[in-house]
């Protein structure tokens, strides 16, 4: 039996109709439903639902897109992304267009499930050990993002994903902009591996573990190059500073503890800036201790949750449990409150 939530016309954006692209929620809507298609084409696959019992498809149709790849993980043979194209010709009536992607390309995140749950948490376990990089299910993706760069060009593709999934699609933007190609995103719950100080309610004990953090950081980060070639030395642009013009934008909730460490993230930086602390931040905003360590130990690191520029939106709307917190479904419901902000790398 399917899940209501797998059911378009029982959990989907019908309120939507028509799709507006000059509007923002609207965007974000329309990235998340096609992040969820890729979980329900999952699902249709486990339950062997074909031709008209398949539920996957009406979560594209309804936003105008028809699928034009699945991505298949060759570990399991389970369907982890998809890539999609957008059929503005299927639209009647005079409808705005500007805005909309020509192409998408949406990654799903864990599914527990059985025919998939065993390789998902491998991924997990690869994503907390900073080597979501290394995996073969990352290079599969890798190589449809820049066929797609190549075939279409940047400005007519986007990338979305959901937790695992946006730490993939997260991965795939970051590499794309070391290259100077920076492709819209949509980052849906990205995960963020760290103590979650986020979660304290006392400030002042929340700002000075961030401020201490900071410090052993960047002085961590400052004995381990002393040791080595430091990249600025040889006349290397770091990868950090590679980046900053990548602006994606990341969706996170408060009471979601994987991604709400993203909200001190970012405000721990301005909150370093205004104590005259920046250029202590500017070095440990884009190291992790536990990278650190696993460089020290020639062993290669990249954590992905450390970026230095994003548009960042926060739903404040309350959350009944985690489950709902951390899941894509909210991210098309109507009347969210929002809070974003705009942070830029300098």
């Amino acid at each position: 039996m399917a899940s209501e939530r797998e059911v378009f016309e029982l959990s989907g954006p019908l309120h939507m109709a028509p799709i507006d692209w000059e509007n923002a929620d609207h965007r974000r809507s329309v990235a998340a439903c096609l992040v969820q298609g890729v979980y329900i084409l999952e699902r249709d696959r486990q339950e062997k639902r074909q031709g008209s019992e398949a539920f996957a498809p009406r979560w594209w149709e309804f936003c105008h897109f028809r699928l034009l790849r699945q991505l298949v993980d060759d570990v399991d043979s389970s369907i982890f992304g998809a890539v999609y194209e957008f059929k503005p010709l299927l639209l009647q009536g005079h409808h705005k267009v500007d805005g909309s992607p020509r192409f998408v390309i949406a990654f799903r995140g864990t599914l527990t499930k059985p025919d998939s749950v065993s390789r998902d948490i491998e991924l997990d376990l690869h994503l907390i050990q900073n080597g979501l990089h290394r995996t073969s299910r990352f290079e599969i993706a890798m190589q449809v993002v820049r066929n797609m760069v190549a075939t279409v060009g940047d400005s007519n593709l986007w990338l979305a994903g959901h937790s695992l999934g946006s730490a993939m699609a997260m991965l795939a933007g970051r590499t794309m902009a070391r290259t100077g190609i920076f492709l819209k995103s949509y980052l849906f719950n990205p995960p963020f591996f760290a103590a979650p100080i986020e979660r304290i309610k006392d400030k002042k004990l929340k700002h000075g573990l961030r401020i201490a953090g900071s410090v052993i950081t960047a002085g961590l980060a400052l004995a381990l190059k002393a040791k080595s070639n430091d990249n600025q030395r040889n006349g290397v642009e770091e990868p950090f500073f590679a980046i900053a013009a990548w602006v994606p934008s990341l969706f996170v909730n408060p009471s979601d503890h994987v991604g709400s460490e993203y909200i001190g993230y970012f405000e721990h930086r301005k909150n370093m800036e205004d104590i005259g602390a920046g250029s202590i931040e500017r070095l440990a905003t884009q190291n992790s201790i536990g990278g650190l360590l696993m460089n020290a130990f020639g062993r290669e690191s990249e954590p992905i949750h450390l970026i230095p520029s994003a548009n960042l939106v926060i739903n404040l709307s309350p959350a009944q449990d985690f489950k709902q917190a951390h899941g894509i479904h909210q991210w098309w419901q109507p009347h969210l409150q929002l809070q974003s902000k705009i942070y830029e790398y300098s």
